[in-house]
């Protein structure tokens, strides 16, 4: 059986698929941010403006326990440059490790399902801290791709860093990404860090094979990010602004939803839709049947996208609805339920 996780301003909410019914609230009054598996656990995390950020575990999505202590930098508050947990944005399981992204943007890892937790400091103490700079959405690790002993981690408004050695150094890797808001004929010296990464994939098979939906448009590199490449060929809008981008398992489809640009972020003409890849990123184009007719001004943040590998792709939406496919894009269907601004979700 599938379930539907659904993270929003206002708590957590389960939906069964196939039936369409919806769970009571789950968190209620905290923002959910992010979801995961390890293990036999499902993971959420939420915040609160007075708490701070937790992280709650569940065997069976009915009974939820907060862990005691989640990441944390472990920094003196009155310290000069003292850094602070504020947010979790991301988990990311592989063979060996629970991997967790937050802002301030940070870098930690669990062994025991999440239940403790460790810093990186490769990432997080990093020599480019220093000019580290938040994006709209703030300064925050939002993504961990783990491929091995290659460990990737995109940071807004910082850029991709990658790691070989399991997470203990990273390197950034952004070459071929334009700055964000400068003309490249004002740009005289490259800077290391300020690149908007907006989201990142990685290929299964492929440690070295990448997709990025970023501030300046749609890249992918074939060189584990040492050069990225534009493929923006069928999307709507020439910036080719957006936050989302998945891969789903079954197809290798890859899909994104393209906004006008960073400056009008919403649908091109009104026109809600996902657009899907079926050539590796080459190309693009409308992703199936279902889309509204009528002028639909909402977008889907990067968080609440997911895919799996059986066709089912699930976007919540800033309006909270929630649109399924689960013929890997074929054909496209909103649910019967509206939810409060949607900023992450799953299927478990």
């Amino acid at each position: 059986m599938t379930t539907i996780a659904i993270g929003t301003e206002k708590g957590g909410f389960l939906v069964d698929p196939a039936d369409e019914s919806v769970s009571d609230p789950l968190f209620g009054g905290w923002k959910v941010t992010a979801f995961g598996r390890s293990g036999d656990h499902h993971l959420a995390a939420v915040g609160s403006n007075w708490f701070g950020p937790g992280i709650h575990r569940s065997t069976d999505l009915d009974t939820w326990t907060a862990i005691d202590a989640p990441p944390n930098y472990g920094d003196d508050p009155e310290a000069d440059g003292a850094r602070e947990v504020t947010a979790i944005w991301t988990f990311q399981r592989d063979r060996d490790w629970l991997w967790a992204g937050v802002e301030e943007a940070g870098l930690f890892r669990s062994g025991d399902d999440g239940q403790t937790w460790e810093s990186m400091p490769g990432f997080n103490d990093h020599r480019t801290r220093g000019d580290w700079g938040p994006g709209l959405g703030g300064l925050c690790a939002h993504r961990v791709v783990t491929h091995g002993d290659r460990v990737y981690v995109a940071a807004s408004a910082v850029g991709v860093f990658r790691s070989d050695d399991g997470g203990a150094t990273f390197d950034l890797v952004n070459d071929g990404i334009p700055v964000a808001g400068m003309p490249p004929e004002e740009v005289r010296e490259r800077p290391e860090t300020g690149y908007c990464v907006h989201r990142l994939e990685g290929h299964p098979d492929d440690p070295d094979r990448l997709y990025r939906q970023d501030h300046m448009g749609v890249f992918r590199s074939d060189d584990g990010g040492v050069t990225w490449v534009r493929h923006q060929s069928g999307l709507p809008a020439e910036m080719g602004f957006g936050f989302m981008m998945a891969r789903e398992g079954s197809t290798g489809r890859l899909f994104t939803q393209p906004l006008h640009s960073d400056g009008q972020r919403l649908p091109v003409d009104g026109a809600f839709r996902i657009y899907r890849s079926d050539d590796d990123g080459e190309s693009w184009a409308v992703s199936g049947t279902g889309w509204p007719e009528a002028a639909t001004h909402t977008q889907v943040l990067r968080g609440a996208f997911d895919a799996d590998d059986d066709g089912r792709v699930v976007a919540g939406t800033t309006a909270g609805t929630v649109w399924l496919t689960e013929d890997a894009g074929d054909s496209w269907r909103q649910l019967p339920h509206t939810f409060p601004r949607i900023g992450a979700v799953a299927l478990w």
